[in-house]
């Protein structure tokens, strides 16, 4: 009779060290999302390194302290995605293309700026099987707006609105991916709604709505790139309405993943993935 296998421990993670490689994230609100993916995968991989999340009121200090101190590798969330570019040595791909970083990769200290977000997003859409002939309104004109705008074009998405209340930086958007651009939502419609701000976002933000509920009700999708939570009021409100719905923290799986990998050099295989993603949810 066969004897039932036991399970594979996974390799012992070394103690923290002189040796062990620091990587950190960088957010106006750090969450622990990030800190225990990162971590956990470590831990499931057995590698010498350890993952923290920091706030700042001092970037250029920050990022001075990464290429000082030789931290592997930094997160970067909102509000720092643009501003973070002018403190670093290159941009590559679609960092360069869309100027808007979430990823530093420290190359023995020349500081390069990735865009895991804008490759997140491709993915997370094409999985939906969402058409490029369906129109949009896209809230948001920062840095993870330029991500999504620059997936939904390069998808093929021609029909779009960008809402945002900053004229500037609304106009440029649009006018960089060919899409329109409106100051709210007024008078506006599509079946495909995305919010790119933070408003949902654990903080102040927490309780607002990002698109009024009678545009909910007569949309098809609704995607809510806010990661934390995932049940965002915008979110709530789509379920109660009966909309399609995508949720941030599909994305914040797979730019973690692709942050991890430009950190490590290791790519995970899918359930460790799957087991770290749940991990760190359940906090």
């Amino acid at each position: 009779m066969a004897q039932p296998q036991k399970p594979i421990k996974p390799p012992i993670k070394p103690s923290i060290g002189p040796a062990t490689r620091l990587c950190m994230s960088l957010a106006a609100r750090p969450g622990s999302f990030g800190s225990r993916f990162q971590n956990r995968l470590y831990e499931h991989l057995g590698l010498d390194y350890v993952y923290k999340a920091f706030t700042t009121t001092d970037l250029a200090a920050a990022i001075g302290g990464i290429r000082a101190l030789g931290i592997r590798g930094c997160a970067i969330s909102m509000p720092f995605k643009e501003a973070v570019i002018p403190l670093l040595d290159r941009l590559e791909g679609s960092a360069a293309a869309i100027d808007s970083v979430n990823t530093i990769v420290n190359n023995e200290g020349r500081l390069i700026g990735y865009n895991t977000d804008y490759s997140a997003i491709l993915e997370v859409l094409a999985k939906a099987g969402i058409s490029p002939e369906t129109a949009f309104l896209l809230r948001g004109s920062g840095g993870m707006a330029k991500a999504v705008a620059a997936a939904l074009r390069d998808r093929g998405h021609r029909e779009g609105i960008v809402v945002a209340r900053n004229e500037i930086s609304g106009r440029a958007l649009s006018e960089t991916y060919g899409f329109s651009w409106a100051a709210s939502t007024d008078g506006l419609a599509a079946p495909l709604l995305i919010n790119a701000t933070p408003l949902g976002m654990a903080g102040p933000d927490a309780d607002q709505l990002a698109f009024p509920e009678a545009l909910i009700a007569g949309s098809e999708i609704v995607f809510d790139v806010v990661a934390l939570p995932a049940e965002t009021p915008l979110m709530q409100a789509a379920q109660r309405l009966g909309r399609r719905r995508i949720s941030g923290a599909d994305v914040i799986v797979l730019q973690a993943l692709e942050q991890f990998v430009l950190y490590t050099g290791v790519r995970p295989d899918a359930d460790t993935v799957a087991e770290a993603a749940a991990f760190a949810r359940s906090a």
